[in-house]
C-alpha cells in the first residue's frame, strides 16, 4: 500500500508539472524563433535595393555546365547573348552529353561569336562531374570575374551581366545572387517557390549579418583568383553536389561576399512539376549540409529544429496544459512578425503573392526541413543530373 500510494504521488507530480514544463519549453523555442526572425531575418527586410543604373563594364566570363540540354541551350542561350553588356564571353561545357548538345552548341558558334564551347568526355577511370566540367570552364574562361547559372535558367532582363558584375570591387570577390522559380499552377509550384524564398532569406541574410555560408549556382559570381587561390573543389571534388554552396561555404567571408537582388539580376528557372522530380533534386541538395563548417552546421539546424519544436509544443500546449490563450497568442505574435518581415522580403525577391501562404506552408516547410535533413545524413548522392 505505501509502495502504492509513493507511485501515485510521483504520478500526480508528474501531471502537476508537465503543463508548466510544456509550456516552459514551448516559450523558449519561441524565443529562438525570434531571434532568427529579428536578428538574420530582419536585416533582409530593412536592406535596401539600389534601383540607380550601375555603370562599369570589366570583362566577364559567363560559365554554363550543361549535360543533356540541347533543348535547353537552344531556347535559353541566346537570351543570354543579347545582354546589354559590352564585354563577355559564355563558355559552356558539354559534360558527357549523350544527346543532340554538342552539335546544338556548334551551330550557335557559328551565329554567336561570344560562344566558348569546352568539350568533357566519359573516361573509364574515373567518374566525371558537375565539379570537373565547371573546373574545365573555368580554365577555359579567359576573364577573371566569373558568373555562373545553369542551362535551364534565363536572365530576368537584358541588365543580369551588368548588375551581378557591378558588385565586384577589390575586396568583394564572391556575389550571390537570387534565381527564383517561375510561376505555375498548382500547390507543388506554390511550395517550391516558398521553400526557395525561406532558403534565400536564409542565406542572404546571413551574409548580410557577416556570416555568408551559401550561395546557388544557378545565380553565383567569383573571382578566378578566389577559385584557384583556394584549389577549387579539390577538398569536396569526391562529392557529386555542393558546386556552389560548398564552394561558398569555404571560401565566403564577411568581407570579401556581397549579395545583389535587384529584380534585373534575378535568373529564372522551370520548378520540378511532380514531387518525385522534386525529392530527387532536394536529396542531391540536402545531402552536402553536413559538409558545411560546424558553426553553420548549428545555425541552420538549430533553424530547423526549433521551429518543428515550436508546432509541436504548441500542439502539446492545446492538449496537456490549461494555458491555452498563452499558446495560442505566441503563436500569433510570431506570425504577425513573419508576416510584417516576410512580406517586405517577399515583395522584394519578386512572390509576395506567397505571402497568403505562410500560415500553412511554414508548417510544412519546418517538417519538410527535418525530414530531409534526416535523409540527406544518411543517403549519399552519387550523380548530380
Amino acid at each position: 500500500m505505501i509502495f502504492n500510494n509513493f507511485e501515485l504521488n510521483k504520478l500526480e507530480a508528474l501531471e502537476a508539472y508537465l503543463p508548466w514544463a510544456l509550456l516552459a519549453i514551448y516559450i523558449a523555442f519561441f524565443i529562438v524563433q525570434l531571434y532568427y526572425l529579428l536578428y538574420y531575418h530582419r536585416r533582409l527586410a530593412v536592406f535596401t535595393v539600389n534601383d540607380e543604373q550601375v555603370q562599369g563594364a570589366i570583362p566577364v566570363s559567363v560559365i554554363i555546365s550543361a549535360r543533356n540540354e540541347e533543348f535547353n541551350l537552344t531556347n535559353n542561350l541566346p537570351l543570354i547573348f543579347e545582354q546589354d553588356y559590352p564585354d563577355f564571353e559564355v563558355v559552356v561545357v558539354n559534360d558527357c552529353s549523350l544527346d543532340d548538345t554538342e552539335q546544338v552548341l556548334k551551330d550557335m558558334a557559328l551565329r554567336f561569336p561570344r560562344l566558348k564551347i569546352v568539350n568533357v568526355t566519359e573516361n573509364d577511370r574515373f567518374k566525371t562531374g558537375k565539379k570537373f566540367a565547371l573546373t574545365m570552364g573555368i580554365k577555359a574562361a579567359k576573364n577573371e570575374h566569373l558568373l555562373f547559372t545553369d542551362a535551364d535558367c534565363v536572365p530576368a532582363s537584358s541588365n543580369w551581366i551588368r548588375q551581378m558584375a557591378s558588385n565586384f570591387t577589390d575586396s568583394n570577390e564572391i556575389i550571390l545572387g537570387y534565381s527564383p522559380y517561375q510561376r505555375n499552377s498548382g500547390l507543388l509550384n506554390a511550395f517550391i517557390r516558398y521553400e526557395t524564398l525561406r532558403t534565400a532569406i536564409n542565406y542572404l541574410s546571413a551574409a548580410l549579418a557577416g556570416n555568408p555560408y551559401m550561395g546557388i549556382g544557378r545565380n553565383l559570381a567569383y573571382t578566378k583568383t578566389l577559385f584557384f587561390k583556394n584549389k577549387g573543389f579539390a577538398s569536396h571534388m569526391h562529392v557529386m553536389s555542393g558546386d556552389d554552396d560548398l564552394f561558398v561555404n569555404e571560401n565566403a567571408r564577411n568581407d570579401n561576399t556581397v549579395i545583389e537582388i535587384h529584380p534585373d539580376a534575378f535568373t529564372l528557372s522551370p520548378a520540378k512539376a511532380t514531387l518525385s522530380a522534386f525529392y530527387r533534386q532536394k536529396r542531391r541538395h540536402m545531402g552536402v549540409g553536413k559538409l558545411y563548417k560546424g558553426t553553420h552546421r548549428r545555425l541552420l539546424s538549430f533553424d530547423a529544429l526549433s521551429g518543428f519544436m515550436f508546432y509541436t509544443l504548441f500542439v502539446l500546449c492545446l492538449l496537456y496544459t490549461p494555458y491555452l490563450l498563452l499558446a495560442l497568442s505566441l503563436l500569433v505574435i510570431r506570425l504577425i512578425l513573419q508576416l510584417i518581415l516576410y512580406y517586405k522580403v517577399f515583395n522584394k525577391l519578386g512572390d509576395k503573392n506567397l505571402i497568403w501562404y505562410l500560415p500553412v506552408f511554414d508548417l510544412v516547410y519546418y517538417v519538410y526541413l527535418n525530414i530531409f535533413g534526416l535523409i540527406g545524413t544518411f543517403i549519399k548522392t552519387t550523380q548530380w543530373k
